[in-house]
């Protein structure tokens, strides 16, 4: 496999700026500009400790920056990100399905632990799982070669009562909801029936199974599926 050409040495790119670059593709899905105020809280670093880390991205290639726009990735910070993504994922699913971790502690501990791991360790973990190609929250890994795939799917609260439909993914890293939302059935790949939705950002019954649950349109926001006739 070619080794990938970035336009500072790979060695040279911190953890911390790997942090920052996978950051700043998840928060502009690896398009949109991102303002410096949303990186930090995300981050939880301070604002003037975000914007001097984006001016050394900056000045070393690997995000565009425009005042009063944000920061978007350029060509090879969207590849760093995508393959600091990559790995974030993996140890995520190595810590579930190996270490037998909750999937609500994986996010953080795989914060730690991916840090410890290079390039030779990440292809065994690979290797081991065969291949996943989703972390347990159903986000998509990306390829070796830095490319995500796509899945197609969108939120709960855009589907239309009466739909059927499965769960893809659960884009939150708050613990206690991972948690809940694991008791009651709602995880990557559970069917579902959105038998109603309240007016005005109203809660929403769902039918999993023989079951039925009510949640709130802030939790639904959460969670994205496919529903072939929506």
């Amino acid at each position: 496999m070619k080794k990938e050409q970035f336009p500072i040495p790979e060695d040279k790119i911190s953890d911390t700026m790997r942090d920052y670059l996978g950051e700043i593709y998840r928060l502009g899905q690896g398009e949109a500009w991102v303002s410096t105020t949303a990186l930090a809280e995300e981050l939880n670093v301070s604002g003037p400790a975000s914007v001097r880390m984006v001016r050394r991205m900056h000045q070393v290639g690997l995000v565009d920056h425009l005042p009063y726009k944000g920061i978007k990735l350029t060509p090879y910070g969207k590849k760093v990100a995508l393959l600091n993504i990559r790995r974030h994922r993996l140890v995520e699913r190595f810590l579930v399905d190996v270490l037998r971790f909750g999937w609500h502690e994986a996010h953080d501990e795989a914060d730690n632990l991916q840090k410890g791991i290079n390039q030779i360790l990440e292809d065994r973990m690979d290797e081991l799982m065969n291949h996943p190609t989703t972390c347990p929250h159903g986000d998509p890994i990306p390829t070796r070669e830095g490319v995500m795939p796509e899945l197609g799917d969108k939120p709960l609260t855009v589907i239309p009562p009466g739909q059927k439909g499965k769960i893809t993914r659960v884009r939150t890293r708050e613990s206690k909801k991972l948690q809940y939302l694991a008791e009651i059935g709602l995880v990557p790949g559970a069917n579902f029936e959105l038998v109603n939705r309240a007016p005005f950002n109203g809660p929403l019954r769902l039918k999993i199974g023989q079951h039925e649950q009510v949640i709130g349109s802030e939790l639904a926001a959460a969670l994205w599926v496919v529903s072939p006739a929506a």
